[in-house]
């Protein structure tokens, strides 16, 4: 929480992969602090749920539907931030996917292409169409979406993923120490196994879900709201002195 009461008040943020999981989730937490929300996601309609949901709060949020790994279509996702509320102070890069489970000789270049396409291309364009406009504005925080994975290097089902996670925690450690004396903060979040439909969509076996859970020292997934949360935090003015590092989100698992 902000040490400042009503500190997100008329504050804007941006969120990619808004449309569900960990982006919806954190969508609905700033909109009750009071910030403006922009909802970007490629499902278009699933944008605009959330900003139904939203809006039926009493906040305000506007959709796009964004494809994170077109760099024009990024561009124009922070335009309209810019023209419905006049400034974009943070920006929350959730969008990303595995696409599917693959051991390590089985990783063709058109699944390493597209991890890499949507987990760092879609951040590196989401950082840089909001710099600018961070940078005129003398402040800005930056959260990206990493991983666990990248500690564990994903053997046997996800070294594709890991590799483009680890990507962005270098990423987000140069963009924060280049940009600290600028008034800009940037940070990652690193998750273990979060309950959303992320497992679903890279056709994660019931056995490896299994495996998942039985690491975690707490015995459950994360919630998307309990990674949500922790974006409110380290863009409040509550975490001032905090830039360049990872956060690990895991119940106490993941590292083996």
């Amino acid at each position: 929480m902000p040490k400042t009461p009503d500190y997100f008040q008329n504050k804007t943020i941006v969120i990619t992969g808004a449309g569900s999981g960990i982006g919806r989730a954190t969508a609905l937490i700033f909109a009750r602090e009071g910030a403006n929300v922009l909802c970007a996601d490629i499902k278009g309609d699933a944008a605009q749920e959330t900003v139904k949901q939203v809006n039926a709060t009493g906040a305000q949020a506007i959709a796009t539907t964004t494809d994170v790994c077109d760099r024009t279509a990024v561009g124009n996702m922070i335009s309209a931030a810019l023209s419905a509320y006049g400034s974009v102070d943070f920006l929350f890069n959730s969008a990303g996917a595995a696409f599917k489970r693959a051991k390590f000789l089985d990783i063709d270049d058109d699944l390493w292409k597209k991890t890499y396409d949507l987990n760092v291309n879609g951040v590196l364009y989401g950082m840089q169409a909001a710099l600018p406009h961070m940078l005129d504005a003398g402040q800005g925080v930056i959260v990206n979406m990493a991983s666990m994975s990248h500690k564990r290097g994903g053997p046997g089902a996800s070294i594709h993923y890991a590799s483009a996670k680890g990507a962005v925690l270098t990423m987000t450690l140069g963009v924060a120490r280049e940009f600290a004396d600028k008034g800009i903060r940037c940070l990652s979040i690193s998750p273990g196994p979060v309950d959303t439909a992320f497992q679903g969509t890279a056709s994660t076996s019931a056995e490896m879900m299994q495996q998942f859970r039985n690491d975690v020292p707490m015995k459950r997934f994360g919630e998307p709201e309990e990674i949500g949360e922790l974006v409110l935090f380290m863009c409040s003015d509550a975490c001032e002195f905090m830039t360049a590092d990872t956060v690990y989100v895991n119940g106490g698992g993941g590292w083996r």
